[in-house]
């Protein structure tokens, strides 16, 4: 059997990875120019915010689907719909004279992401050797794994120097560029199998994660518990139900959820879950960290967490490549070792984080993520045989969007009743981020145990 990569699949990867890359970066470089926005829009808080609700809203939505769309359709056709749609979105927000005029164009690149994340996995699992699907999964989360340091980075760099529709002007050509090569490259190795749309699925799909998503977001002002928050979590946990017991018991599910009754299966679902909703979580606490109680600029906040991860983009296919050669259980023992350290670190010295410090400690939770993140996932999707391994990835992409919306809201939220209490915002900060990094440590040790668990030692 041949185990070597062909140069089409490898530029297949990078072709779907780019579009996952660009995704990414726009949601987090964003995030840098909500000030200016609501300047420029004149629109308050509550409804700029909507400018990553919005997207993280129907890419939730979208990822669900791609296992259908997977059976029913041609790679390089839901590659080359999602690119388009990604770069009409683009050219939507890169021209927008009002600011619903810009939600249009998230929404339409939240098309695009939702077809495009899981595409790229699934590219490495239908064409990829078995012998090299560790290194290659590797390098498929080093190219989304360096995206949300980048994010900032960039983002702050464009809106202080040319304006931020130039964060789309930017990534425009190296759009173009992915379609390209997906056009090029992208060969189908997989039967095309015609399966009718499970309507009543996809309605708790989108009821599901429209209440989750709005009720975690509106987590974020502070008041958790109030109806806006309650009441939509409540009928998106309902949905949630209801979808897992009917795609249980249909024939033509939209998702075959069945998968999570594996428990091996379950168990990495669940620390894959904890260790992205931990890094989003850093990735909130540490920048704001970094500019109210350091009284550092943005700029230095992007700086600050950039080495990190790019820490973590290097170590994704090397952990991928040992892998290869001594299973799942020795890397993933060690990256949350290092994972288990940085929280300890950032705990202990949660109220008195300097710069250095705040850079030093989360290069060392970065390993975790560099030598974990990835390897999970396919250790998990080794728990599946072939026919089901396209519903696993499907779930491993949701459960991925659905962990940073909630993280994000829930560390918001444990930060703002903190600075209300507080006389001085520094100080609440300081306090409210010691609290959510706390949280954070309970839930790496929470992950660690179930990984030791199910990961089969070798």
């Amino acid at each position: 059997m041949d185990s070597k990569i062909s140069l089409k699949t490898l530029l297949s990867v990078i072709a779907a990875g780019i579009m996952s890359f660009s995704g990414v970066v726009i949601e987090t470089s964003m995030n840098i120019t909500f000030p200016t926005l609501m300047h420029d829009f004149n629109v308050g808080t509550s409804t700029v915010q909507w400018m990553t609700t919005i997207y993280l809203l129907i890419v939730s939505i979208v990822v669900p689907l791609s296992a259908i769309l997977n059976r029913n359709f041609k790679t390089k056709q839901l590659f080359i719909v999602a690119n388009l749609l990604f770069i009409l979105g683009v050219v939507c927000d890169l021209c927008a004279p009002t600011f619903t005029v810009l939600l249009i164009g998230r929404v339409i690149q939240g098309f695009g992401t939702g077809i495009a994340l899981p595409l790229m996995f699934n590219i490495i699992l239908d064409q990829v050797p078995v012998e090299k699907i560790g290194v290659m999964m590797g390098v498929g989360n080093l190219i989304t794994a360096i995206a949300p340091a980048v994010g900032p980075t960039f983002g702050g760099i464009v809106v202080s120097s040319i304006g931020w529709r130039y964060i789309f002007a930017i990534l425009l050509p190296i759009l173009v560029i992915s379609l390209i090569l997906g056009v090029l490259n992208i060969e189908q190795k997989r039967e095309i199998e015609k399966t009718s749309l499970d309507f009543v699925g996809l309605i708790l799909i989108v009821i599901t994660f429209t209440g989750l998503v709005y009720g975690f977001s509106n987590m974020g002002a502070g008041n958790i518990l109030s109806a806006v928050v309650i009441l939509p979590i409540i009928i998106g946990v309902i949905a949630l139900i209801t979808l897992y017991m009917h795609c249980i018991r249909s024939k033509n599910a939209i998702l075959d959820l069945s998968v999570l009754q594996n428990h091996k299966f379950a168990g990495h679902i669940v620390g894959f879950f904890i260790l992205q909703f931990i890094t989003l979580g850093l990735s909130f606490i540490l920048p704001n960290y970094v500019q109210i109680v350091n009284h550092s600029s943005a700029f230095i906040a992007g700086l600050l967490v950039l080495p990190g991860a790019a820490i973590g983009a290097i170590f994704a296919p090397l952990s991928g490549s040992l892998y290869d050669r001594f299973g799942a259980y020795k890397p993933l023992a060690l990256g949350m070792l290092f994972g288990l350290i940085g929280l300890v670190l950032f705990t202990i010295f949660g109220t008195h984080l300097s710069n250095a410090m705040i850079l030093c400690f989360y290069v060392i939770y970065m390993l975790c993520m560099g030598l974990s993140f990835g390897n999970i996932m396919t250790s998990g999707l080794s728990q599946l045989n072939g026919e089901q391994r396209t519903d696993g990835n499907a779930v491993f992409n949701t459960i991925q969007q659905i962990s940073g919306a909630i993280a994000t809201s829930i560390v918001s939220a444990i930060i703002t009743i903190s600075q209300l209490s507080s006389s001085n915002e520094a100080t609440g900060t300081a306090v409210g981020s010691l609290h959510a990094l706390i949280l954070l440590l309970v839930l790496i040790v929470i992950a660690s145990l179930i990984l030791n668990a199910v990961v089969k030692r070798k």
